[in-house]
């Protein structure tokens, strides 16, 4: 089973979006029982629930990351995974400062459509902004779906 995580700051907005998006792509596509997807903020306060826009962003695309609860990223994340995306460098600075034996599973999500840019953090933004940021997301995991399941 390939473990793919998603790496964001405070594991409050983008990276529970994308592993919502990232579920619903793998089940509609048969696949969800081939890859676990999780995610993690590299400054997470632990236990603190999703951002209310990021929850009411989901439920408007069928997703209910509603019982997410935000998980500090720590080594053993790492180890586990088969595949980390990142939102942002500043994510993948941290993990290769931190814990470098893990750098070569750093990719930022924007490349796997061949891209090299940041997926702008929408905390304490309002709904539109939200909705805007999952999109981008949904864009890059739609079109790096493959490039993210042949290095997962």
């Amino acid at each position: 089973m390939g473990r793919i995580l998603f790496v964001c700051t405070g594991n409050l907005c983008r990276s529970p979006m994308a592993a919502g998006l990232l579920r619903q792509r793998l089940a509609r596509a048969g696949m969800d029982t081939r890859h676990q997807v999780a995610s993690r903020g590299v400054w997470a306060a632990d236990g603190q629930p999703a951002s209310r826009h990021a929850i009411q962003a989901m439920a408007e695309r069928a997703i209910d990351i509603s019982d997410h609860v935000a998980q500090i990223l720590t080594a053993e994340d790492l180890a586990e995974a088969d595949l980390v995306l990142v939102m942002a460098r500043e994510h993948g600075a941290v993990i290769g400062t931190t814990w470098p034996q893990y750098s070569w599973k750093v990719h930022l999500l924007s490349e796997m459509i061949g891209k090299r840019q940041d997926v702008a953090d929408p905390y304490g933004g309002p709904l539109e902004v939200y909705r805007a940021c999952a999109e981008t997301i949904a864009r890059m995991i739609d079109g790096g779906l493959p490039e993210i399941l042949a290095l997962a």
